[in-house]
């Protein structure tokens, strides 16, 4: 077998700005065009579930975070916001939507009137536990195209890579 890879892409891209800037260190876009690509992909793919389920992927989001909450399966919307790392303007959207289909409800805090409180249906909960289980199944099939070793070496450098870009930089502390 020929370890060369065929020009892909982003490959075919790099050569394009090779010629026209040489000047220019195009390598990062190697990695990043790749990763980039590699995330439309997933999200196409991921998204084949969902769309199963008639739910969108913040929707899902939202459903998922309720039921990773533990019983009784409920949070603030300002919690599910920062945990699904979305404002809670779009949090209140995906909340409308889903207490439309009769998957949440929203109820006031016992601790304070004001606050409201999201928490799942019993449809809600048999929903994104059938649809949870398939989303798991098909995560499998997209890692399965990696062999175990790449995909453990794979989860590693994104970790590392990712805590480099979590971390707060002086400038915006």
């Amino acid at each position: 077998m020929n370890d060369r890879q065929p020009l892909d892409r982003v490959a075919r891209i790099q050569a394009d700005w090779r010629r026209e800037r040489p000047d220019l260190d195009v390598g990062p876009q190697g990695v990043i065009g790749r990763l980039h690509r590699l995330g439309d992909r997933l999200t196409e793919n991921l998204c084949l579930v969902y769309d199963r389920y008639g739910l969108s992927e913040g929707e899902f989001d939202v459903l998922c975070a309720l039921r990773r909450a533990g019983e009784p399966y409920e949070r603030a919307p300002g919690e599910l916001a920062a945990h699904t790392m979305v404002t809670t303007g779009a949090m209140t959207k995906r909340i409308d939507r889903l207490e439309r289909a009769g998957l949440v409800t929203r109820r006031r805090s016992d601790n304070d009137q004001r606050g409201r409180i999201v928490a799942l249906t019993t449809p809600g909960r048999d929903l994104i536990d059938q649809a949870f289980t398939d989303h798991m199944h098909n995560e499998r099939r997209l890692l399965d195209l990696l062999t175990p070793t790449e995909a453990t070496a794979l989860e590693k450098l994104l970790t590392t890579w990712l805590s480099h870009m979590e971390q707060p930089t002086p400038d915006s502390e």
